[in-house]
């Protein structure tokens, strides 16, 4: 069979770094701090409670960095890097191994610190090794350079492929590479967002943290097995970690997580399941971007699904100036960043086709109580720089010695559970402009904010249907609102005239309410009048 990359590891070494090159610089350099089965000399039983438990001892012990690379592979500069790819006839698992093929990165350039690799087999644990011979060397004088058959201290990540979109090819599925970072596909689309095993401390005045995932365990797949599981060790100088991921491809692919945190120090913000993805601009706000194209992101809203069935819609931005916004919900039933519109017409972007970007929504597994959704947003006048954080946030504190687990599945695609709500209407579009009549010359210090919303319930409803906006202003002012059906569409219009003063926060919030209910999920926004 085939083998195919939806991005070439070239590529995806570029994105990742330049996109979040805190995460490859200022991430310490570690490896496991505790023996595991896999490094010991004779095979052992492997199980995640064996692994919880060694990262638990190892959290009552001092943070070691770890050693770096050396020799040829800590002279490859960006350009070798480059030139360097796997050999796919060399892929883990083409023998037996079931529906999926394993491939790795090359250590050097900016991964620095080599990652262990490991193999579960019925209860034991072997180390997958690499050497040269398993990569291609495409510069004649770097070939020239690599010593034949040399082993690899460890690799710089892998990647799983399966037959995700075609039975004679094994398309890429999942990406595991950088510090605690990953991305996963669903069928039909191309790489965008990222996760990562945790956030720590991550848009505040100190330092952030970037935890590593120093040493991997992947349970052999079987013939007919629909899903492959692996084990993690993360570490950094505040907490350890275990962690288990079971993943299964489908048209929206899934992971169910366990994270198992043991606290080395206390830590002001722990940021559970996090997502990173691109925002530059869109047609809400085209910013100061001279582009032909319509839009430029991985994502357009961060969506929150609470219990009692009430869905926000938060527009991103690119901001000014760095922005936080926080969206509380008592254990929410979802959460994540999404990619709603799916026609190329929105982008008209023919290379890198943002239209066909998953959306990735976090469904907890069991009660996580009091927290917040945070959403961090960085100023970028960049593509290739992932400028949006998202994680939750739980209220109660997290001290040094406590030991947390949180459950979770990620679902990547094109519209994973919870992206859109089933019996609300949905914000279709959010145009903003300045206020005041359109094309009338008139300065009337006002914003003018306009809402679209479709389907549900409401686009059912007659131009004269007994229903009201409901809308609100924090540290500004709703000046007038207008809401109307759009003639011959599904589709009704709520237009907002917003007044505040210069340099103001001012956060919205709006929806359509009607007959004893509410009728939309609720948009809310954050406006900077810079």
């Amino acid at each position: 069979m085939k083998q195919s990359g939806a991005l070439s590891q070239g590529k995806w070494a570029r994105r990742q770094f330049l996109c979040s090159a805190a995460a490859a610089i200022g991430a310490p350099a570690i490896m496991s701090p505790a023996l595991v089965h896999a490094q010991q000399d004779a095979p052992a039983a492997f199980s995640f409670d064996v692994l919880s438990a060694a990262m638990q001892e190892a959290a009552g012990k001092e943070f070691a960095p770890a050693e770096q690379l050396h020799g040829f592979l800590a002279e490859l500069d960006y350009d070798a890097y480059q030139r360097i790819r796997f050999r796919p006839e060399q892929a883990r698992w083409s023998d037996g191994g079931g529906a999926f093929r394993l491939h790795a990165f090359h250590p050097g350039w900016l991964f620095k610190e080599p990652v262990k690799i490991n193999e579960i087999v019925g209860d034991t644990v072997r180390q997958m090794t690499f050497t040269t011979a398993d990569f291609e060397y495409d510069d004649e004088d770097l070939a020239a350079s690599i010593p034949a058959n040399a082993e690899m201290p460890g690799i710089a990540g892998f990647r799983l492929h399966t037959q995700l979109n075609r039975a004679d090819i094994f398309d890429e599925l999942v990406v595991f590479q950088g510090a605690s970072y990953f991305r996963a596909l669903g069928s039909g689309n191309t790489y965008g967002l990222s996760a990562r095993g945790l956030a720590v401390n991550t848009g505040l005045s100190q330092a952030e943290e970037f935890p590593v995932f120093t040493e991997v365990w992947l349970r052999r797949p079987n013939e007919g097995d629909g899903s492959v599981t692996l084990y993690a060790a993360l570490d950094s100088p505040s907490v350890t970690g275990a962690y288990r991921f079971v993943i299964s491809p489908g048209d929206t692919t899934s992971m169910e997580v366990t994270a198992r945190l043991f606290l080395r120090k206390d830590i002001e913000q722990l940021g559970v399941a996090p997502l990173t993805s691109m925002f530059l601009f869109s047609g809400a706000d085209m910013g100061p971007f001279d582009d032909y194209r319509a839009a430029v992101h991985d994502s357009e809203a961060l969506v929150l699904n609470t219990r009692p069935g009430e869905t926000y819609f938060r527009p991103l931005n690119n901001p000014p100036q760095l922005a936080s916004s926080y969206l509380g919900a008592m254990n929410p039933a979802s959460f994540g960043l999404v990619q709603r519109e799916r026609a190329f017409e929105h982008f008209l972007d023919a290379q890198a086709h943002y239209e066909l970007r998953p959306s990735l929504m976090v469904e907890p597994i069991g009660d996580w109580g009091e927290g917040s959704v945070r959403l961090v947003e960085i100023p970028s006048d960049l593509e290739i720089h992932d400028n949006i954080v998202a994680f939750w946030v739980p209220d109660a504190p997290t001290r040094a010695g406590d030991a947390l687990e949180f459950s979770y599945r990620l679902h990547w695609g094109m519209t994973p559970p919870g992206a859109q709500p089933k019996s609300l209407a949905r914000v279709l579009r959010t145009r903003i402009g300045k206020g005041g009549v359109a094309g009338v010359e008139t300065e009337t210090g006002t914003r003018k904010f306009v809402v679209d919303f479709a389907g549900g319930l409401l686009g059912s409803l007659p131009g004269n249907a007994e229903i009201e906006p409901v809308a609100s202003a924090t540290n500004g002012e709703i000046v007038e609102t207008v809401l109307s059906p759009v003639s011959g569409k599904d589709v009704w219009r709520l237009v907002m005239e917003v007044r505040a003063q210069p340099g103001s926060i001012v956060e919205l919030k709006a929806g359509i309410a009607g007959y004893d209910r509410i009728l939309t999920e609720t948009w809310v926004y954050q406006w900077i009048n810079a």
